[in-house]
């Protein structure tokens, strides 16, 4: 599935022609993903499913190399990928930890290993002032 350009493709400079490049692949790399990962799913017999699961594993990788490609030539992904990958918080935590620290840029180390509240609550504190 190819992305359509929402504006003349004329009027686009090369580097978001080639970040759209790089994002239509990635979507479908993505989707080469889950479609292989149903059949393996699916499938009664074992060599089908380790062709099926090497097939998607190699579809992850494509994927992976064009994300970072996107991390180092499209404005904001940096920044984003050092918040929010390769932390253990909760996802949706890792930014109210991160604002709540002061941090700006990659998640600070309580991003990675927050204390675990034992009373049921988010561990982000009190919203009242």
């Amino acid at each position: 599935m190819a992305l359509e350009y929402h504006e003349p493709r004329e009027l686009l400079p090369p580097e978001v022609l080639d970040q759209h490049r790089a994002i239509s692949s990635l979507i479908e790399e993505l989707e080469a993903v889950i479609w292989y990962q149903e059949r393996a799913a699916a499938t009664g017999d074992p060599t089908i499913k380790a062709v099926l699961e090497h097939n998607r594993d190699e579809e992850i990788e494509h994927a992976s190399m064009l994300m970072e490609w996107l991390r180092r030539h499209f404005p904001g992904f940096d920044e984003e990928m050092k918040t929010y990958l390769f932390t253990t918080a909760p996802i949706e935590q890792v930014e109210a930890v991160m604002q709540a620290s002061g941090a700006e840029g990659p998640a600070p180390a309580s991003a990675k290993t927050p204390p675990r509240p034992s009373d049921g609550s988010l561990g982000i504190g009190s919203l009242k002032k």
